[in-house]
């Protein structure tokens, strides 16, 4: 297994552990839960189930077709029970499992447990008293149940920060995040393909650090040939995926694919307000809802920006995959060689200034390892405000800052280029009135360190002595 050997240490110690564990894995979907929780406990349980998406369901009713799946796992794990009504007899037949079972632990793994909280299926409160009033009492305390969902906002609103009798009930929980650059390169290496750090980057701008994705490039072909394969050519394993991703998470994803698309169309992301007049979604408890389902899920991030109110929220998309299908795949491109025929065009070079922002977003453990911080106490924002020209205000965009307790800001700018990055007058220029725009707006008495971090380095020119630090893609694989 690639990484994972903090979650994976955690899930085997429950063995040995003297009373009840409860556990919840979650994460985005195809990030790697199942496999995770299957190869800690070498894919041997007591039971085991895996509910079923409801956009998967059409002829009968969402409970029963769930209710019927976990009767077939019941029967699988020797308990024939018939026809499951309810919740609650679908968790008395799991206790008959457990009772018959020998093992010194009993390991119980449910899969994509949001999945089969349809509708009025009383699935919670049934839970709670498998767990409470069954589970807990047990005199021998060998029961380990591990609970697995990709909607993360379900999990976390219901198990995870549950307010009723699954309150408080969690001995453990495991938010499961995709790879890192470097993960992906072992991964790559464990299968043979033979792709340097610089591909690997681009492969991570499109897919993100998604093990699923990963596993899908074929060794032998290059780059662009396996992103033709997986995304343009007629049978690509990943040509509907986007659509299949939220509406495997969301009962009606419209509204949230509409979201983030509106998102995939500025870089600096967009405030509530905006968000609501460029998808004319109103305004309303439901609105914000959907937000912080989708934040929850790992598609997009809020943030405040530094020095601002929380009104002043901006929402970002951050999800890889999702910012390459609307920018790629959202026009319906029917031509199976496109990324190898336009790798040069000027929408892939827009597009990658951006994806390789969002890398470094996700990598901000490794540049703070890069500046020697790691141990210092940060907190990590962005920044903007608006021209006023009364006030000597430029009107700036800031990705990425760095405050730190050590009483430093780096300004990070983030530059994706295909050779060493040329610091020329324009950028001196630009990252000056960012720093300009960001004291006179802010106050802040920190020293100012300006911080390029780029592909391949700098050029050796007459501006480039004037940032404090220069991070390079190798050092994001760190």
């Amino acid at each position: 297994m690639i990484g994972r050997v903090e979650e994976k240490t955690f899930l085997k110690s429950l063995l040995q552990e003297e009373e009840p564990q409860f556990v919840a894995v979650f994460g985005r979907r195809r990030v790697g839960k199942t496999y995770l929780v299957r190869e800690s406990f070498d894919y041997h349980f007591t039971f085991e189930h895996t509910g079923i998406s409801n956009a998967s369901i059409t002829a009968k009713s969402y409970k029963e077709a769930q209710l019927d799946k976990f009767a077939e796992s019941l029967s699988r794990a020797g308990v024939e029970c018939g026809k499951l009504n309810s919740w609650e007899e679908a968790f008395s037949g799991l206790t008959k499992v457990v009772e018959k079972s020998t093992e010194r632990k009993k390991v119980i793994f449910i899969d994509e447990l949001s999945w089969m909280d349809t509708k009025n299926s009383g699935l919670i409160s049934a839970l709670e008293s498998f767990w409470n009033g069954w589970a807990t009492a047990r005199a021998q305390k060998d029961v380990i149940l591990i609970v697995c969902a990709s909607a993360t906002y379900w999990i976390i609103d219901n198990i995870v920060n549950a307010r009723g009798g699954l309150h408080n009930r969690l001995t453990g929980q495991i938010f499961l995040q995709p790879f890192t650059l470097r993960e992906c390169e072992q991964y790559l290496e464990s299968k043979k393909i033979l792709f340097n750090r610089h591909q690997i980057l681009q492969c991570y701008m499109i897919m993100g650090g998604i093990p699923y994705y990963w596993s899908l490039l074929q060794k032998g072909k290059s780059l662009p040939q396996n992103i033709d394969r997986l995304f343009f050519s007629e049978t690509g394993p990943l040509k509907n995926e986007c659509d299949n991703l939220y509406a495997a998470l969301f009962q009606k994803p419209g509204r949230y694919m509409e979201i983030v698309e509106a998102l995939s169309t500025t870089g600096k992301g967009m405030s509530r307000d905006e968000i609501s007049q460029k998808t004319g979604i109103a305004l309303s408890g439901d609105f914000s809802k959907k937000l912080t389902e989708l934040e929850n899920c790992g598609f997009i991030r809020k943030y405040v920006p530094y020095g601002y109110k929380k009104r002043n929220a901006i929402y970002q998309l951050i999800d890889n995959f999702t910012l390459f299908y609307y920018k790629f795949m959202r026009q319906n491109i029917y031509d199976e060689h496109f990324w190898s025929n336009r790798m040069n065009s000027p929408s892939i070079h827009a597009w990658s200034g951006i994806a390789f922002e969002r890398v470094c977003l996700e990598h901000v453990k490794e540049i703070k390892k890069s500046l020697g911080i790691s141990g210092v106490e940060t907190s990590v924002n962005a920044w903007q405000c608006r021209k006023d020209a009364e006030k000597g205000i430029f009107g700036s965009q800031i990705d990425l800052l760095i405050v730190r307790k050590d009483q430093v800001i780096n300004v990070c700018e983030m530059k994706y280029a295909d050779a060493e990055y040329k610091v020329d007058e324009d950028f001196d220029r630009s990252m000056r009135h960012k720093i300009s725009d960001l004291v006179t707006m802010t106050g802040t008495k920190y020293a100012i360190y300006p911080t390029l971090i780029t592909t391949y380095g700098v050029m050796e020119t007459a501006f480039a002595g004037n940032l404090q630090s220069v991070i390079t893609a190798n050092e994001l694989f760190s």
